[in-house]
């Protein structure tokens, strides 16, 4: 019944906000003076709960809190519901705080380490909320501290298990890449090529973010990246020859080989010579067959961007000499055309044609 008040539908911070400091002044004080752990747990869900109501506000009145819950942590060793628990409190606290919870790294990495490493027995309960509480500090993280980066070596172990957190651990991957790409890609770059390796045989048409992570690498790391997960990317290049039939997955694989051709044409080059010595064609063969797929699955890209990026790789290949794109140089122009018209619209005022994609970030577009 405690959590009613906080619980409610109708909540409203302001009206709470003037109590704040006495109510969890008081949950403190109860969260202290309670021994036995479901006691405890209680407790330590209404605060969570009224943590999570009141945002960034508890950030005045959490330093009793945080000094407390790595006592806390240390005397439920041998209480794991009572741990997540904790975790579920440290998640609500690190969004509350924001960028001030790097003061809580001492305490909070460690934590999430043990939590999310499954070699040992806890993980049984407390992994998906280190995950969630891993998630949530990148979220918050204004920077990627040395041993922040040290604890991802537990991630290629949960990715390799292929379990329902697999969704949790890819947002986690993609944080990395967003906030120390150098820093990220050379450490773990080829250890996290290998479990994505084995990541992709259970791929389905709602497990695309798996080769979804690799295209933001290569948007963020053009050079390095697709040298880094070149094992990866001749089974992807036979995806889009072989008619991918999930639309969003093959979309996703016309992406990458759409950003490869552009920001790294040489290697693009090197890549259809090994594959054609593997599948006993000549790279120009290839070319041409991974270009007729391109256009005949054109129409499975329906986001602007990714459309505009295709008709660029495509468009990339027209001044050559090479027969096998000449051949194709009505369906490369039409397909061209077409996303061209996608993302241009006319501009009322001036007659001109503007480009949809710019247009929707400027204030006050419809």
């Amino acid at each position: 019944t405690s959590l009613i008040p906080v619980d409610d539908f109708d909540f409203k911070t302001e009206q709470f906000t003037p109590y704040l400091e006495s109510i969890f002044s008081l949950l403190f004080q109860l969260l202290q003076s309670v021994s036995d752990c479901d006691s405890k747990m209680h407790v330590l869900n209404v605060t969570s709960c009224v943590i999570e109501r009141v945002g960034s506000q508890i950030r005045p009145h959490s330093g009793s809190l945080v000094q407390y819950l790595p006592v806390l942590w240390k005397q439920s060793e041998e209480h794991n519901m009572l741990r997540c628990a904790i975790l579920t409190t440290l998640i609500n606290l690190v969004q509350g705080l924001g960028a001030d919870s790097v003061g809580l790294y001492p305490f909070l990495l460690p934590v999430i380490q043990l939590s999310t490493d499954i070699s040992k027995p806890p993980h049984v309960y407390l992994l998906e909320d280190g995950l969630e509480l891993w998630l949530m500090t990148l979220e918050n993280s204004p920077a990627v501290t040395a041993e922040l980066l040290h604890i991802f070596h537990n991630m290629p172990a949960i990715l390799e298990l292929g379990s329902e957190n697999i969704q949790m651990c890819l947002q986690i991957v993609r944080a990395y890449t967003y906030l120390a790409p150098v820093e990220f890609l050379e450490r773990y770059g080829a250890t996290l090529c290998k479990a994505l390796c084995k990541t992709l045989t259970i791929v389905t048409q709602n497990d695309c973010d798996v080769v979804q992570i690799i295209e933001n690498i290569l948007k963020v790391h053009p050079v390095a990246g697709p040298q880094i997960f070149h094992p990866l990317l001749p089974s992807i290049f036979k995806g889009i020859l072989d008619g991918e039939r999930y639309p969003v997955v093959m979309a996703t694989y016309l992406g990458i080989f759409g950003r490869i051709i552009l920001q790294n044409p040489a290697y693009f080059s090197g890549l259809l010579g090994q594959i054609g010595m593997e599948l006993g064609q000549e790279p120009d063969q290839l070319l041409g067959s991974l270009v007729d797929m391109w256009v005949d699955r054109m129409d499975n890209i329906t986001q602007p961007g990714r459309r505009k990026l295709s008709a660029l790789a495509l468009a990339s290949l027209l001044p050559t000499d090479n027969s096998i794109v000449q051949d194709r140089f009505c369906g490369l122009v039409n397909v061209c055309a077409e996303a061209l018209h996608d993302i241009m619209m006319e501009d009322p005022d001036g007659g001109a044609y503007r480009e949809l994609m710019r247009l929707s970030h400027v204030p006050g577009y419809r």
